[in-house]
């Protein structure tokens, strides 16, 4: 996914592009300093018919343009691009317009790189849990779709369960080009068998991740775990 920059201080503009060409399947677009710049960028590849933006991430105090005026003439452009608000305005006011724009994410700054790459890891797994599906799709697909940008809170883990660990065996989980059992999780997360196991259970209890037995080793079946695209 091709991802656009758009932030007046430079110094945050380099921190946020090395960010993005630090996530594995992102790449960087391009940066743009003022909205008038990021619109050009924008209409000039829709124009081109080359590589096309998926995803801006957006400043919203620019020079020239506030961010709720970019994202309003991105949508009248007729453009589907999704947008990450990345900003120091906490008002609300601005948040309830931005959400009703259509922002697929908002994050609030200053923010760690912790924080920047679940925010794009979540909305990865909801570009990948959208782009799944056929031509039409259920109630329950949807839901796991949106789920994907929230993921659970802490309070809704059972007692043991963390969701910083959570996080890395979903985002492990997610990106497995095939089944891995409770054993190659724990290896790959430095994590115990049985610790793996149950945050692997506790995906599948969820519906988030689907179990099956793994034949063909010695004695009891082992348990294998696909994410549930």
């Amino acid at each position: 996914m091709r991802v656009l920059v758009v932030e007046d201080d430079p110094i945050a503009a380099e921190a946020h592009a090395l960010y993005v060409k630090r996530l594995d399947g992102f790449d960087l677009a391009g940066i743009a300093g003022t909205g008038s710049e990021a619109l050009a960028m924008l209409r000039r590849q829709t124009e081109a018919g080359g590589a096309v933006v998926d995803l801006v991430l957006l400043d919203m105090n620019l020079p020239d343009l506030h961010g709720l005026d970019i994202i309003r003439r991105i949508r009248g452009s007729g453009s589907s691009v999704d947008v990450i608000a990345i900003t120091a305005v906490r008002e609300l006011g601005v948040v309830r317009s931005a959400i009703s724009s259509g922002i697929v994410q908002y994050l609030i700054k200053p923010f760690t790189y912790s924080a920047f790459s679940e925010k794009l890891g979540n909305y990865r797994l909801f570009r990948e849990n959208l782009h799944a599906q056929a031509s039409s799709t259920t109630q329950s697909e949807v839901d796991n779709a949106f789920a994907a940008l929230r993921p659970p809170s802490q309070g809704t883990l059972p007692k043991g369960l963390s969701e910083e660990t959570l996080r890395a065996v979903v985002s492990f989980l997610s990106a497995a080009p095939a089944p891995v059992s409770a054993v190659e999780v724990a290896s790959s997360l430095e994590l115990s068998r049985v610790t793996a196991r149950r945050y692997l259970e506790h995906l599948a209890d969820g519906g988030s991740a689907r179990r099956m037995p793994r034949y063909g080793t010695r004695g009891r079946p082992e348990l294998e775990y696909t994410w549930n695209r």
